[in-house]
């Protein structure tokens, strides 16, 4: 029976129900805020490199850092939304990075910052943990791909937001400038989710003794299609984040040598993917998870090779492309992880998180070794390997649904 005052129904919230779009609104000011402090200081690489005397694979751990202590908080912060519930520990989370982000620019020194970087990562992790499994349960089931993909459209525009703002400002007023500036826009971006975001209803407080726990976890990895959807994050998000990495410093360079705040305007193609996630929901509803996610893939890839042609034209068109194609597929595994869970469904999701945001730390920062040994198109060369071992694994593993 449907509730009218809150718009859920015994399967979940349904679309045009007042509860289902506060939830939506909720988690898209939440991914905006995650992922705008998450990514801030990546167009301000090469004035950290700067300000800090160090080489340009060394300041992309400013991006590594953080991305590995995410990837490590979102098992723990799974089992912490499992017992207080997914709103309040998603709160905590966010709330904790805030301060964080904060402090990072008040420390003294380049591995102070890191490490704050990194124990940001791990607050940030309570977010991605735990959002997915927030809106499976919360959600009807046969709109659960479009809502997850509304989620992953509030993470583009946040990863935008972060970019976009912190660059220019960086340049004119010193990149801890920028990272404050950032660090205000999520403040925001956390009251509101606050707010909006609706009690869950369909969750049961649950406290996960360890080998309960282990057994979520291992049920899970026994699963090839889910190994394969944590591998294809690992992949995809590596070769993804080592692009946007270790771009600036290609566009920095001649032939084009274009200005700081000139080149964060290519953070603009991020929209591609805000365009992207929610119509791949969309298809893959339509038809089918496995052939969306596979023509993102191949769209990542086109992108990607497109990169190497030295017109700006052309690399924009190609950091375009790459962006929708690899939102596209992101958006489609991210849900699928969580549906197709065999244990724990927040732990599924956490696992996918897990391969996620550890291809991003460890590519993200080899992707600078490529750099230095074979230049820009020794990063593209790794980045199409990894895009099309995933794509290889999906084709063989994940089945038709």
């Amino acid at each position: 029976m449907n509730d009218d005052v809150t718009g859920s129904s015994a399967t979940g919230h349904l679309p045009g129900t007042p509860a289902y779009r506060r939830l939506l609104v909720a988690l898209f000011f939440i991914g905006v805020a995650t992922f705008a402090q998450l990514y801030s200081p990546q167009g301000l690489l090469p004035l950290i490199a700067t300000d800090y005397g160090v080489t340009a694979d060394r300041a992309a751990l400013m991006i590594s850092a953080a991305t590995l202590g995410l990837a490590l908080g979102v098992i723990p912060w799974s089992y912490i939304g499992d017992a207080v519930g997914r709103k309040p520990a998603m709160g905590w989370a966010i709330s904790l990075a805030c301060l964080c982000a904060v402090l990072v620019v008040l420390v003294p020194g380049f591995w102070a910052a890191i490490t704050l970087r990194f124990v940001e990562g791990l607050m940030l992790g309570g977010v991605p943990a735990l959002a997915v499994a927030y809106l499976n349960e919360e959600v009807s089931r046969r709109v659960a791909a479009v809502a997850a993909g509304t989620y992953i459209s509030g993470t583009t525009l946040g990863g935008l937001a972060g970019r976009i703002l912190a660059a220019p400002v960086g340049e004119h007023l010193g990149w801890k400038t920028g990272v404050i500036v950032v660090a205000g826009l999520a403040i925001l971006c956390v009251l509101l989710f606050l707010w909006l975001a609706p009690q869950g209803r369909q969750f049961t407080p649950a406290r996960t003794n360890i080998a309960a726990g282990l057994r979520a976890l291992t049920g899970n990895l026994r699963s090839p299609v889910l190994g394969v959807l944590y591998l294809q994050g690992f992949l995809t998000m590596g070769g993804f984040v080592a692009m946007y990495n270790f771009l600036t410093f290609h566009l920095a360079e001649e032939p084009f040598a274009l200005p700081l705040w000139l080149i964060s305007l290519v953070f603009l193609a991020y929209l591609a993917g805000t365009f992207s996630s929610p119509r791949a929901g969309q298809f893959a509803a339509r038809f089918g998870r496995r052939p969306v996610l596979l023509v993102g893939n191949l769209i990542m890839m086109a992108g990607v090779g497109l990169t190497l042609v030295p017109h700006l034209g052309v690399i924009i068109a190609g950091v375009v492309l790459l962006t929708g194609g690899f939102f596209a597929a992101h958006a489609v595994a991210s849900g699928w992880a969580g549906s197709a869970a065999v244990a724990g469904r927040a732990q599924s999701a956490s696992l996918y998180n897990l391969g996620y945001y550890g291809g991003s730390s460890l590519f993200g920062y080899a992707g600078g070794w490529f750099l230095h040994l074979a230049g820009w198109p020794g990063t593209v060369g790794m980045v199409l390997g990894l895009t099309a071992a995933a794509t290889v694994l999906a084709l063989l593993v994940l089945p038709r649904d």
